[in-house]
Parts: C-alpha cells; structure tokens; sequence
C-alpha cells in the first residue's frame, strides 16, 4: 500500500517570505493545506492578514509576520520572532523578491544593490539564522526561488537575473554545507506565471501569448501548478533530493 503521509506535513512549521501575494502566498497556503503552521512573512501586514483569515477560515494555522527583510540588521531577531510564533522551524521558503526591470543603462548602484541583497543576501542570512533550530531535530526543508532568468538573460532583467543564477549556486552551496545534518536545501524556478512581478507581462496580451508559445506544453503557467513542486521539496518525499534546480516552466527551458 501507497504511503499516505509521504506528503503530510502535520506538525510541521514552514516560514514562507514574500507571503503576501503571489507565488509565496500560493506557496503559504499549499502548506497549510498539507497540516504545517505557516508563518508568513512580508511588508504589506494589511495582505498579510487577509491571507491569514482565508487560511484560518479553511481550517489551516497561518501566524503573520511584518517585516521588512531588505534590512539585514534585522534578520536574526525576524528569525527568533518566526520561532518563537512557531516554537520550531522545520522549513523555510525564501520567496520574497523584486524585479525593477530597468535597462542596462539605467540600472544604478542603488537598484543594483537593492536587488541583489533581497534576492541573493537575504535568503542566506536569513536561512542561515534558522539553521540552527533545524540543526537540533536533523531534519530540514529549505526552497529558494530561481527563474527563467536564472538560465536565460531577458531584456530589462540584468541585476534580477545575476540574482537568480547566483540562487541557483547558493542552492547547492546551502546543500553542501547543511544536507549532512538532514537539511536538504532545493529551489524551483517558476516560468512565467500571473504575479505582481509579471504583471507588465500578462498586462500585455501578444506578450502573454509569447510566452506562451515558448513552452513546450503551450501555456502559461497557473499557480496551481507550482503545488506539486512545493510539496514534494517540503515533504519527507525529498529527503535524498538536494542541492537541485526545478524549473517549473511548462517546458520553457526544454526548447
């Protein structure tokens, strides 16, 4: 017979960053549905909160966390507010990102280091903050969010794409500084799917039906789809998968 917890994350605790739309709200609320306690964190408490209330409506255990994780000085202490909602970390999804898209010649050293410290420093310092608690039960889940861009390089996208190739390196870095204490450390890299950060995307139709036609399935992605990528690096079913780049693309990067 099939094993039925394979999946289960009951009594488990996830911290989701970026939890207030999008694909880390999408991300929030596939935990919550799989038993774990979610604690999500992001600037906007107001989205934070009505997020919290769908969750909680539908049975799940959502906390709320606002914060603002472009500010490093504060990672550790969002790190012990996180634990101490929680009591534990068994999981963390570093989906908080930003995407300024400006042009090669526009992009200055203030939006250059903007970038890479939400999308590259943050998920480290904050991850690392967390590891310890991990540590003590030998067993972990961290998930990183590349992209297209991770492996392909798209007009306006320069700074954001060295972020999210260097995610792809810091993914297997994690890996082999922390698999051997059981806390495997993968990422899943989203092809274009309907969020905040694409919306100049699908706000455009022939751009939308571009991007479409460059998979291999034919469309677009829906946040449906990213549920079983989520579950399976959260789950026990990954337990000797590490260090690994899904790209949850419909076939993008296959053509």
């Amino acid at each position: 017979m099939a094993d039925q917890t394979l999946f289960d994350l009951s009594d488990r605790a996830f911290i989701v960053t970026g939890a207030s739309s999008g694909i880390g709200a999408a991300m929030a609320g596939f935990l919550s549905e799989a038993g774990a306690h979610v604690i999500g964190i992001a600037r906007r408490a107001g989205r934070l909160n009505a997020l919290a209330n769908t969750i909680t409506e539908n049975g799940g255990r959502f906390s709320a966390l606002a914060a603002d994780l472009g500010e490093r000085s504060t990672l550790d202490d969002v790190a012990n507010d996180c634990l101490k909602l929680a009591g534990r970390a068994d999981g963390v999804i570093n989906a908080a990102g930003i995407n300024l898209r400006e042009a090669v010649d526009e992009v200055s050293l203030e939006s250059w280091d903007q970038t890479l410290n939400l999308n590259l420093a943050t998920p480290f310092f904050f991850t690392r903050a967390l590891v310890k608690d991990m540590q003590s039960r030998g067993w972990g889940k961290v998930i990183n969010i590349a992209s297209l861009q991770s492996s392909r390089a798209f007009t306006n996208g320069l700074p954001y794409g060295a972020s999210k190739s260097g995610i792809c390196q810091l993914t297997r870095a994690m890996a082999e500084a922390w698999s051997n204490q059981g806390i495997t450390c993968n990422a899943i890299a989203p092809g274009f799917f309907p969020t905040e950060l694409t919306a100049p995307v699908f706000g455009d139709e022939n751009t939308a039906n571009w991007a479409a036609t460059q998979t291999a399935i034919g469309r677009n992605g829906e946040l449906e789809d990213l549920r079983g990528p989520t579950l399976f690096f959260a789950s026990k079913a990954s337990d000797y998968v590490t260090g690994q780049t899904l790209y949850v693309d419909g076939g993008f990067t296959a053509k």
